[in-house]
């Protein structure tokens, strides 16, 4: 059953976790890392899990310094109890002028307002088949 009193929450989250997917698009670091608490954790299984702002962004730059595009492709998302917002997705980078693309699912806990934790689960291997 639906908690009606959660309901707009979970709709907050998700538009939330949409627009920080717009973000990751434009590949603004500034206006990427103003979604993260300050105490952020990104953990990029099967990497080191990175804590705060720009442990964060030293982890995404690694693909991000190399795309001269970012496309994600949001196939699914929902929301759950504690403020997590799931989505499954196509990861696509285009480097080198060549698109790399990847499933990923990932997880994301809001905490006012601000993405506190955020895990995504990937085929690194897929990954680096790709980039080689």
């Amino acid at each position: 059953m639906i908690d009606r009193v959660k309901a707009p929450e979970c709709v907050e989250n998700i538009a939330l976790v949409k627009d920080f997917i717009a973000a990751i698009m434009r590949n603004e670091k500034a206006e990427i890392l103003a979604f993260f608490a300050e105490q952020a954790c990104y953990h990029n299984i099967p990497m080191e899990p990175r804590q705060g702002r720009e442990e964060i962004w030293q982890e995404l730059s690694i693909i991000h310094s190399l795309a001269s595009a970012i496309d994600w492709q949001l196939h699914h998302i929902g929301s759950g109890e504690g403020g997590c917002v799931f989505t499954e997705r196509s990861d696509r980078y285009q480097v080198r002028g060549q698109w790399v693309s990847f499933k990923v699912m990932g997880i994301f806990e809001i905490v006012d307002g601000r993405i506190m934790h955020w895990r995504d689960y990937f085929d690194l291997q897929q990954c680096m088949q790709q980039l080689s």
